[in-house]
């Protein structure tokens, strides 16, 4: 049984519509009152557990009461639930809309990881340099531990939730962010892979141009974009994020970014302008596939919940 825990300070003069609210909403379980109990702000304390199924429904008319204005609303995930009455109402009330995603803790989650530290350059910086090492010595191990520590998911998937929401500022800050954890992480893989040709430390393979790894990434054709589109449909199909969606997004930008620094550094040219290009591409299409999957998402899961609203209409005629 999927549920949520909501904790909600309410302004006193909100009180009695929000408990009729909830009231209302027969997948609003456990529901507790405990008036005027609450400081900073003052207020009224309301809880209950929610059938995520109508968690969307249920937090925005929260929302239209003006209690995130006003007050706060809190999210808790409920772990394990035993209660004959919640399987049961969510059998009766649900039907195929158990599992519905919450929109406003993946958006919240979404908006946490679109926040840009000095980390964030510094974990671009030594994913790029990892996937330097992997590019010259050949080894696919080391691309992937780079796909492992780059952390662009963040970047690609706030830019994707801020067009969505049309919110040009977050648009701006997520692009500026990755340009800039780029433009280092190229620059640190450019002087490394320097130094590397300096001392003559690259692996013969490498230098007499036998660099399977690096002709996989500098080469952009159909599969990579059909990569790219898989990679943003699956990283929100499910509106959630996660490490392992995170590695599936940095197989398409991090190996291409180390290959311009390496490919500059090595006087290879085409090969950089390739990685160039497969990076571009890749960190577009993620954007717009995003996009385009999060819209789609929200508008099955709206007309979920609006057939499941005319089911109640009709049940209480």
């Amino acid at each position: 049984m999927d549920m949520i825990h909501v904790r909600a300070v309410c302004p006193p003069d909100l009180t009695r519509r929000t408990m009729a609210l909830l009231g209302d909403e027969p997948c609003a379980l456990n529901v507790v009152l405990q008036t005027g109990s609450v400081r900073n702000p003052d207020g009224d304390a309301i809880e209950c557990d929610v059938l995520t199924g109508a968690a969307n429904d249920v937090l925005r008319g929260l929302r239209d009461l003006g209690l995130e204005r006003h007050g706060s609303i809190v999210l808790d995930p409920v772990d394990t639930v035993f209660s004959e009455h919640a399987a049961r109402t969510g059998a009766l009330r649900l039907g195929a809309t158990p599992r519905a995603p919450v929109w406003a803790q993946v958006e919240a989650r979404i908006r946490a990881e679109g926040r840009y530290p000095p980390s964030f350059y510094l974990f671009l910086v030594v994913a790029g340099l990892i996937g330097a090492v992997g590019i010259i010595t050949n080894s696919q191990i080391l691309i992937v531990a780079a796909m492992v520590v780059g952390p662009e998911y963040g970047a690609i998937t706030s830019v994707a939730l801020a067009i969505d929401h049309g919110s040009r500022p977050r648009i701006r800050q997520g692009l500026m962010a990755l340009l800039g954890g780029f433009v280092l992480a190229v620059a640190a893989t450019f002087l490394f892979s320097l130094l590397v040709r300096g001392f003559g430390l690259q692996p013969r393979a490498f230098e007499l141009g036998v660099r399977p790894v690096s002709n996989l990434i500098n080469t952009p054709n159909f599969f990579s974009a059909v990569v790219a589109v898989l990679a943003g449909v699956v990283s929100l199909a499910e509106a959630r994020t996660s490490a392992l969606l995170g590695v599936f997004i940095s197989v398409t930008t991090i190996p291409a970014g180390a290959d311009i620094g390496v490919s500059c550094a090595f006087a290879s040219w085409d090969e950089a302008w390739g990685s160039l290009l497969q990076l571009l591409l890749n960190i577009v299409v993620l954007i717009v596939v995003g996009t385009g999957t999060l819209k789609c998402q929200r508008a099955i899961w709206r007309r979920v919940g609006e057939r499941r609203h005319r089911r109640e209409v009709r049940r209480t005629a």
